[in-house]
Order: structure tokens, then C-alpha cells, then sequence
């Protein structure tokens, strides 16, 4: 049986990543695929708890990478792994590169980062979604998430070129970017994921 084909979607928060996920899923199944969609943090116990930190500003933040990384090799064993190997298509929303652009912009050494994530297979496709701050900023204002996003509207201009940084370093060791307009129409971003999936050789 042919594996399933591992896709994510990254970018900042207000790029549509969840949206365009979802939209991405339906029109896979609409092509006859099977589709597991996914996103990190995880709903398991490492991922609640990394969620409870990130929402509390006075968490200290010092161990997020190794609990990401513990949190993203559960992920990889639990779901994603026997996903591909039954022939059903992966979309998740957030992966290393997340992990890689945050960290550095929480202090940590982005190719440290990097290395404590090497040994995860890398997706067959990565989407970064670009989108300005206005956009970002506007976007998550209306979804009513001031007080839950504190810290990341604070750093929505910085965020943009911290994922450039972790685009370039994983291209370095392999991984595939595809990189979109998020401000885009919804229908036309849609149809350029499903097209760049469909162009996908998997063996």
C-alpha cells in the first residue's frame, strides 16, 4: 500500500492556517483521499500542558522546547506515523518550524532548537503562510483572543522573520517549503495547497 502524504501548514497566528487546514482536508476528501487532520500542540497530556503554559504569561518558559519535542514524538508514534503507513493523508497545523521561530523568539538558540528536533521525519510539504501584521493583528482581534494572545500580538512584527530564519536552516537539511500569500482569497489559496499536494511523489 502507497503512504499516505505528511503536509503542514505554518505561519503566524491570523496567517489562516487553521482554516486553510481544514479547507485543504475537505478538498482531498473530495478527491477520494482519506485525510487526518491534526494539529500541534496535541490534545494529550504533554500538549494540555504546554497549551495551560502558553496561556499563562507568568509560566516560566525556559523548558517549552523539550516539552514540544516530547509532546511532537508522541504525536509522530501515536497519530501521524499510523496515519501515513495506512495510506491516509496527514494535515496538521504547526510543526517544528513553530517550534524552531518561537523559541528563538523566547531566547532559546534556534539551531539548538533545531537539533532537539532532527531526529522527527520531515513533512513531505511544508506551507508557510506569509501575511503582514495589520492583516494578523486584524485577524485575531476578531476572533476575541486580546487577553489569551498577549504575547503573541507583541511580537507579531518580529514573528514573520523568525520563520524565515527556521525555513532557511530546515531547507539546509532537506525539508520542502511552499511558501503562499495568506492574504489571499480563501478559494484561491485552497486550490494552490491542493494542487502543490496533488504534485506530491510519495513512494
Amino acid at each position: 500500500m502507497r503512504r499516505g502524504r505528511f503536509v503542514v501548514l505554518e505561519g503566524p497566528d491570523g496567517a489562516g492556517k487553521t482554516m486553510q487546514a481544514a479547507r485543504l482536508a475537505a478538498a482531498l476528501r473530495a478527491g477520494g483521499r482519506v485525510v487526518v487532520e491534526t494539529a500541534e500542540p496535541t490534545q494529550s497530556r504533554t500538549g494540555v500542558f504546554v497549551r495551560q503554559i502558553l496561556g499563562d504569561p507568568s509560566q516560566p518558559r525556559a523548558g517549552l522546547p523539550w516539552l514540544f519535542a516530547a509532546d511532537r514524538a508522541e504525536h509522530l508514534a501515536a497519530v501521524i506515523e499510523p496515519a501515513l503507513t495506512s495510506g491516509a493523508d496527514v494535515v496538521c497545523s504547526r510543526f517544528v518550524p513553530s517550534s524552531i521561530a518561537y523559541q528563538a523568539l523566547g531566547g532559546h538558540d534556534p539551531v539548538q532548537v533545531a537539533r532537539l528536533n532532527e531526529g522527527f521525519r520531515p513533512p513531505d510539504l511544508t506551507v508557510l503562510l506569509h501575511v503582514d501584521v495589520e492583516t494578523a493583528r486584524q485577524r485575531i482581534d476578531a476572533r476575541g483572543e486580546k487577553a489569551e494572545r498577549a504575547w503573541e500580538l507583541e511580537h507579531l512584527g518580529r514573528v514573520g522573520a523568525a520563520y524565515e530564519d527556521a525555513k532557511r536552516l530546515l531547507e539546509r537539511k532537506g525539508w520542502h517549503f511552499l511558501v503562499l500569500d495568506g492574504r489571499q482569497h480563501p478559494n484561491a489559496l485552497v486550490e494552490a495547497l491542493a494542487d502543490a499536494v496533488a504534485r506530491l511523489e510519495v513512494p
